[in-house]
């Protein structure tokens, strides 16, 4: 149930501001959107800044699991914003698996949910880069024969157990 493959790709023109009244409507006249506190300085070994990262602003996220969840099929996310979106997308697999335990009589017994985050090879900024939910769900099973057997041996250990003597 992993988020996170990551596939770049054009996503529009996302990254500029739209064009005001007296625009000719040329590109040229967009300006790039710099997030307060975001770098218009590249640093050594990069290749851009982080306000003006392209790979960045074509990141995309999509879901792997064969559940009903968001992120079915590739979407951008802001990178300020992944962590948040991230996180609320494997709270629907945590949803879904206690859903589905409760369906089948079932009880989750663990649900972990695990955030994973890289750096941007073109600015070095850290971003979000997937999320993965494992959780396991115990299903009674009275017609086992084991699950029979481990039944009478507690039920030996616990007789006399609890003695009533004011009785």
């Amino acid at each position: 149930m992993m988020i996170g493959r990551i596939g770049m790709g054009m996503y529009g023109i996302s990254g500029y501001q739209p064009m005001g009244v007296g625009s000719t409507g040329a590109l040229e006249d967009a300006k790039p959107v710099v997030n307060p506190g975001e770098s218009m300085e590249v640093a050594p070994g990069r290749k851009s800044s982080p306000a003006e990262c392209e790979t960045c602003k074509e990141r995309k996220y999509q879901d792997g699991s064969d559940e009903m969840v968001s992120f079915k099929s590739a979407a951008h996310i802001a990178p300020e914003a992944a962590g948040a979106r991230v996180r609320a997308h494997e709270q629907e697999h945590v949803v879904n698996a206690y859903e589905k335990a409760a369906e089948k009589g079932g009880k989750v017994i663990s649900c972990g949910v695990s955030i994973s985050t890289a750096i941007c090879p073109e600015c070095g900024r850290s971003y979000v880069s997937g999320g993965l939910t494992r959780t396991a769900i115990a299903y009674p099973n009275e017609k086992n024969p084991y699950t029979k057997d481990m039944k009478a041996v507690h039920g030996m250990a616990l007789r006399g157990a609890n003695l009533d003597i004011a009785g």
